[in-house]
């Protein structure tokens, strides 16, 4: 059955594939076009979803009465799920397909997905995923308008992201030129504005997240022992890549001085985080190691619970941003102007070695021993978390001076 309806589809998608061979690129009147069915694809990765925030709004702004959906993984879902401008988010359930024992359910449900997307009938698709899966799934959409990034530009270093991937583009009927690849991811998006006509309005970040979202967290924090009273630090330890990973003995330090200063602290991360959060915990008597025990929307919960947040260059870090919460992160291999904190270098701690970055994923890659994270210290990161809390603590006493004479 799978096969047969595999079969089916790929045939569905023959006359698309050749006419975006053959895109016309009409610029100006995609720009005046006017859609009703809108197919957002950013599938994962929790930096990359909250970075994807501000085209959802800007296309709401465009398009006032359209159906605006979004492909997105089952984990990061909540994390747009409530936010006004959206109306459905249609699940992509990937990693049922390594789990044992799920794979024929998982065909079945994938089969199952691919009939809701030709369902619908978008006649707007906008791939911001850039890979094949995500090109497949704007395919199967039917929709006479597919839009996503050009091909991969050159670059001298040949790591990072360099626009679309794994022939991607060859399924778009619209694609967005790539003038450069210094400039922020969220910047890189709003890219797609000037082929639909998006208005140029500052990027709004902002996350919108449930009510009981935030009470399932004041729940956690108060089983141990953390009522809301408290002033919170999160300390956000995991990143997918090992080289983003500042050491186990720096975040302990950090810990140790939140607690000497009255901070409740908690440790909070992913599953696969949970080796270095216990770890930290360990070494910082009287720290909570949440790790494990929050989904990615938990996690945004309990830092706009926070009163600061330090993290490495990971999905925290940019949920921190969208949050408006004082933070600050620690860099190495990875480019703060590429993938940085939105609009605040001042909460980058990085040691601006000549290797970095590298945009290394290994540690068997880098041929210095990790420098660029081993020599940050903790007395670095301290001192600039003192700073960002005191420039935050004098910025709400001015609101309020302001508010107090209008």
């Amino acid at each position: 059955m799978p096969a047969v309806s595999g079969s089916i589809y790929f045939c569905q998608l023959n006359a698309p594939t050749e006419n975006a061979r053959r895109k016309t690129g009409d610029v100006s009147g995609l720009q005046s076009a006017e859609f009703s069915r809108i197919l957002l694809i950013k599938l994962s990765g929790l930096g990359d979803v909250v970075h994807t925030l501000p085209v959802l709004v800007k296309l709401r702004a465009r398009y006032p009465a359209a159906r605006i959906d979004w492909l997105i993984t089952p984990e990061n879902a909540e994390i747009v799920r409530c936010h006004p401008a959206l109306s459905n988010v249609v699940v992509f359930k990937r990693s049922d397909f390594s789990k044992r024992g799920r794979r024929w359910n998982a065909a079945l449900s994938f089969l199952g997905l691919l009939k809701q997307i030709r369902h619908v009938k978008y006649d707007l698709v906008i791939d911001l995923h850039g890979q094949a899966r995500s090109a497949f799934f704007a395919l199967v959409s039917g929709a006479r308008v597919r839009v996503g990034f050009d091909r991969p530009v050159k670059d001298i270093i040949r790591r990072g992201w360099r626009g679309a991937r794994e022939g991607s583009w060859i399924a778009y009927t619209h694609r967005i030129p790539i003038p450069t690849l210094d400039v922020h991811a969220i910047d890189r998006y709003l890219w797609v504005g000037p082929l639909l006509g998006l208005d140029d309005n500052p990027p709004e970040l902002t996350i919108h997240l449930s009510s009981q979202t935030a009470q399932n967290v004041q729940r956690v924090l108060e089983e141990h022992d953390i009522p809301a009273s408290k002033a919170l630090a999160v300390l956000a330890p995991g990143t997918v890549w090992e080289t983003k990973r500042w050491t186990i003995e720096g975040f302990a330090a950090v810990a140790r001085q939140f607690l000497h200063d009255g901070f409740a602290v908690a440790v909070a991360g992913a599953k696969r985080d949970q080796p270095r959060c216990r770890e930290i915990a360990a070494a910082a008597p009287g720290a909570c190691d949440l790790s494990g025990k929050t989904t990615p929307a938990e996690l945004a919960a309990l830092i706009q619970r926070a009163e600061v947040c330090v993290t490495n260059d990971s999905g925290a870090m940019h949920l921190a941003v969208s949050l408006g919460k004082p933070m600050v992160s620690v860099f190495g291999p990875t480019n703060p102007i590429r993938v940085g904190p939105y609009h605040r270098p001042e909460s980058v701690v990085r040691m601006g070695l000549p290797c970095s970055p590298c945009n290394f994923r290994w540690l068997s890659q880098c041929p210095f021993d990790h420098a660029c994270m081993k020599q940050v210290t903790s007395a670095m990161v301290i001192e600039r978390v003192r700073k960002i809390l005191a420039t935050a603590t004098s910025d709400a006493e001015s609101a309020i001076h302001i508010r107090a004479n209008e």
